[in-house]
């Protein structure tokens, strides 16, 4: 997603996604991403802890009405999931028979993990047309006897529905059960979803806490940016470029990295470099000791 004809894929969300809603200018995949850390003026809404969850429910809702109201709903699946179970008990047994490794990759010392087993299950909602009212999915019915649901289905899935020749994009979600049947494109879209849901009360009465320490979830995130922007060849990475940083800080820090990038992936396509080239960034942190 780094090459540069990816570039123009990414949006932020609060400028442009319900304008091409609206307009019916959304792609076939639309990916959203929440916000991850939690500031006074846009307060998180990604339901972590100890983040407002009912933040994360008015972006449902936002998404959710505003596709209600494009003229691309009756060609709309809107997936709503998660990356983990949230500390939950659940009594159903992990798989750990027959789970393919994506890549065969092993985890390092001391644990040598090889990525062979799936975890504690996730909610996930599906809203479209075309599913029926009372609509609950335990399990796929293949590719094979030992398939699940699970993340690597949204892309298996995705390559299904629109007939993709282009090779799975590891072991994993070629073995990973997929979800069109959960649409009954056999008959008509529904008329009486509703257009506008209930109002989100919100649950938390004390401010966003900006100078706050980073959650390990929010240090990976820095991370993450790090490597965008170049900082991971410096010594103080990974752990001293987030440790050091509060929630505003490193907020500040993740848009700038992303910023960076595309402007400088954009003056790479403006000199003509090929649509397949990675812009390596240069250290941005004042501190550049390799």
């Amino acid at each position: 997603m780094r090459k540069l004809k990816y570039v123009s894929k990414f949006h932020q969300y609060w400028l442009k996604f319900k304008r091409h809603a609206r307009d019916g200018k959304l792609p076939n995949l639309t990916v959203i991403e929440p916000r991850y850390f939690d500031l006074k003026l846009f307060p998180a809404n990604d339901d972590h802890p100890a983040h407002d969850l009912a933040n994360g429910q008015k972006l449902v809702k936002e998404v959710y009405e505003s596709l209600r109201k494009s003229p691309q709903w009756n060609e709309t699946l809107f997936v709503v999931t998660y990356d983990e179970h949230g500390g939950f008990y659940d009594h159903v047994p992990t798989p750990v028979r027959e789970v393919p490794s994506p890549d065969g990759i092993v985890g390092p010392h001391p644990y040598f993990f090889t990525f062979d087993r799936l975890g504690v299950r996730v909610p996930t909602i599906m809203i479209s047309p075309w599913i029926n009212k009372r609509t609950v999915v335990h399990g796929p019915s293949g590719p094979t006897p030992s398939s699940e649901y699970e993340h690597s289905s949204i892309p298996a899935t995705v390559k299904k529905i629109f007939n993709l020749n282009s090779d799975f994009l590891t072991y994993r979600d070629a073995w990973a059960g997929t979800f069109e049947g959960v649409l009954n494109v056999q008959g008509s879209p529904r008329t009486d979803c509703p257009v506008v849901l209930p109002e989100v009360v919100a649950l938390r009465e004390t401010s966003p806490n900006e100078g706050g320490k980073l959650s390990e979830f929010q240090k990976e995130m820095v991370q993450l940016a790090a490597v965008i922007n170049g900082d991971h060849i410096l010594k103080s990475y990974p752990d001293e470029i987030a440790n050091r940083m509060n929630v505003r800080e490193a907020n500040a820090y993740v848009e700038d990295a992303m910023s960076r990038f595309v402007e400088a992936s954009r003056e790479a396509m403006e000199m003509g470099a090929p649509d397949s080239t990675i812009v390596d960034m240069r250290p941005s942190l004042t501190s550049r000791n390799p």
